[in-house]
């Protein structure tokens, strides 16, 4: 099949975003583990939670993580001392186009609380500080389930030349995540018929759907990763970031951390808050959520952000697929996605049609960055016109599917393997049921994809109630949100700001996901001037 090429910003876009939720929706949120006062974790207490809300729904049963209410410090217990004592031997990556990436290795236990259970390793890649080096500074992309390693190839059009100057630009693979003991699921074959597989507009068959599947897809995981499915909560990620940490040869660690990787990285701050270096989080995630109050944030988030793309279309005027107004703008939209799921749109390639999930995870996919909505008008007219090659590129990439029909990271599963432990969601399945609705109602676009309980056949039970994260006694962290951001609301960074009790608020005024290598500069500035010069951001700063 040959296609117009994508061009380069949304190829990093999509390395960023791990679209794939569109039939097992959610994504994730944390709890804390306090510190005892010296910068050793107690192995991971939670937080006092705020009481439930008198008419919230009771939550699923919990299980526990393996990573908390460990006894010691594992940097200071002789039983982890072989973790701690690495050095990472950097060498040539054998899958990673960037030239200037060099790959190794770690390992960590895959159960903390029982180092002689065995061990797993986690890929690691760096880009070395082309000028005067002052640190590592380690990244997480999100999902959960992005590849760091593979972001690393877009990192260096993210940061600053000056920041790539002075810092290794660091990326990991976390646990079950494609090269780290990475769970198998679904061959990529069942995995294309998964994504294109189709629910429409009715909630109702979607949930039926989406149950179907997710039996399926928890089958395949437990069958061919039952081992390491209990141990991919981020707490055992935060403590595996501690080992790296070491190996790097940094007394604090450096983090930057985008969406999910803002829970990853508050995560880590509870358990280590005296290891606490510069640390940023763009595009905050909210520890207190379940993973209900996730998805209607999100099917918000979303439903607003397409709102902003057709009216930006309308208000455009030549080559806007759209007419009329808003309202019907949106309605034409949907129409588009309901001719899909009936009769699937030709590609070029009589064997992959674009179905209507795939043409809704392409359209999710423009909303994580305003400067792609020329290119979504294109793709959008073209597909009004018949043909949808364009809308499946761009599906495509937020699947990481090769042209071969691989797919180059597991993070399709990975994400639902992560969510599923983070975050419990209602036990009421009439409640869900009709949340399901609510969501499909109120918010057309993309609720229906966000209804159910994506995690309800799962093997595993969640470990963690939600809760605020304090990292008490952290040095100062930057939290970033966006006003239009629709992966994670803004109020979202909002919250995440205020609990933590160093937190700094930045926010930018503008539509996509994170802000960091995207604003234009002005938070750019900000987070440049913190991570080389130690000048704290102003809480409150908007621009």
């Amino acid at each position: 099949m040959t296609v117009a090429a994508l061009p380069p910003r949304l190829s990093r876009v999509a390395a960023a975003a791990a679209v794939t939720v569109l039939l097992l929706a959610g994504c994730t949120g944390p709890d804390g583990a306090p510190d005892d006062g010296d910068g050793a974790s107690d192995g991971g207490g939670t937080s006092a939670a705020p009481g439930p809300a008198p008419d919230a729904p009771a939550l699923e049963e919990l299980g526990t993580s393996a990573a908390v209410d460990l006894p010691t410090d594992p940097a200071e217990d002789p039983a982890y001392a072989d973790y701690y004592g690495q050095e990472i031997e950097w060498g040539p990556c054998e899958d990673v186009e960037a030239t200037d990436v060099e790959c190794g290795t770690i390992e960590v236990p895959l159960v903390w609380n029982d180092p002689e259970a065995g061990d797993i390793q986690i890929a690691v890649g760096r880009i070395a500080a082309s000028g005067e080096r002052i640190g590592a500074l380690v990244t997480n992309p999100g999902g959960p389930g992005g590849s760091g390693v593979n972001y690393l190839e877009s990192m260096p059009y993210l940061v600053s030349p000056e920041v790539r100057g002075a810092y290794d630009l660091v990326g990991f693979d976390p646990r079950g995540v494609s090269r780290s003991a990475g769970i198998e699921c679904l061959s990529d074959e069942e995995t294309d018929e998964y994504l294109a597989a189709d629910g429409g507009a009715d909630a109702a068959e979607t949930q039926r759907r989406a149950e179907e599947w997710g039996t399926r897809i928890a089958e395949a995981c437990e069958a061919n990763s039952e081992d390491v499915l209990p141990y991919l909560d981020t707490y055992s990620a935060a403590r595996d970031m501690d080992v790296l940490r070491a190996a790097l040869g940094s007394e604090q660690l450096d983090y930057l951390g985008y969406s999910y990787g803002t829970y990853l990285g508050a995560s880590y701050a509870e358990l280590y808050p005296a290891r606490v270096g510069h640390f940023v989080l763009d595009g905050g995630v909210d520890p207190t959520s379940t993973r209900n109050d996730f998805a209607a944030g999100q099917a918000e988030g979303f439903e607003r952000a397409t709102e902003a793309f057709l009216a930006d279309c309308l208000e455009t005027g030549e080559g806007c697929p759209f007419k009329g107004s808003e309202e019907e703008a949106k309605q034409q939209l949907l129409a588009l996605f309901d001719s899909a799921e009936a009769n699937p749109l030709g590609t070029g390639d009589p064997d992959r049609p674009l179905t209507g999930s795939l043409a809704r995870s392409a359209v999710m996919l423009l909303m994580y960055d305003d400067g792609l909505w020329d290119y979504g008008r294109d793709a959008l007219s073209a597909a009004m016109s018949g043909d949808g090659s364009l809308l499946l590129s761009i599906s495509d990439m937020s699947s990481e599917r090769a042209e071969d029909g691989s797919y180059r990271t597991n993070g399709t599963y990975a994400i639902t393997a992560v969510n599923c432990l983070d975050r419990p969601g209602a036990a009421d399945e009439e409640w869900v049921a009709q949340e399901a609705e609510r969501l499909a109602e109120e918010f057309p676009t993309f609720g229906p994809s966000f209804g159910g309980n994506g995690c309800a056949q799962w093997p595993v039970p969640p470990l963690r109630e939600p809760a605020p994260i304090a990292a008490a006694g952290a040095d100062p962290i930057v939290v970033i949100g966006t006003t239009g951001d629709p992966a994670t609301p803004y109020k979202w960074s909002q919250s995440l700001a205020e609990q933590l009790e160093s937190g700094v608020l930045l926010t930018f005024e503008g539509n996509g996901h994170t802000a960091y290598g995207r604003s234009g500069g002005c938070i750019e500035e900000q987070v440049d001037a913190y991570l080389l010069e130690d000048t704290v951001p102003e809480d409150g700063m908007t621009c």
